[in-house]
């Protein structure tokens, strides 16, 4: 899948009006930015927690950066509230989930 690939070009998105996408997991929802790839891609996404909601155990080859925006965002390793930035590196393992729900600001596969 290739979503704004082309990384010569500007790209602006108002991603307020931007439809969400589902994810493989129920709850979970997100707005691609940028892709390349399928479910394991380099990839720039919004992404929308449902209050409840787990997403399955799974490893980022190439790293992975967040932002939370709204919410708690947690896993294993603790709670992220809002305006929490954390980077975990290639290979990195996590079991993410949200009780209360939350908006975060992703970027995976890029940090090689």
């Amino acid at each position: 899948m290739l979503v704004n690939a082309n990384f010569d070009e500007r790209i602006v998105i108002d991603t307020l009006k931007s439809g969400w996408v589902s994810s493989p997991v129920p709850g979970i929802e997100r707005i691609m930015l940028d892709r390349l790839g399928a479910e394991d891609a380099r990839a720039t996404s919004i992404v929308r927690y449902t209050a409840g909601t787990t997403f399955t155990p799974h490893e980022h080859p190439l790293g992975e950066e967040f932002l939370v925006l709204s919410g708690v965002f947690s896993d294993e390793h603790g709670d992220y509230p809002a305006g929490t930035w954390l980077r975990s590196p290639h290979l990195s393992v996590h079991n993410p989930y949200s009780n209360p729900g939350s908006l975060i600001y992703v970027k995976v596969g890029h940090l090689g």
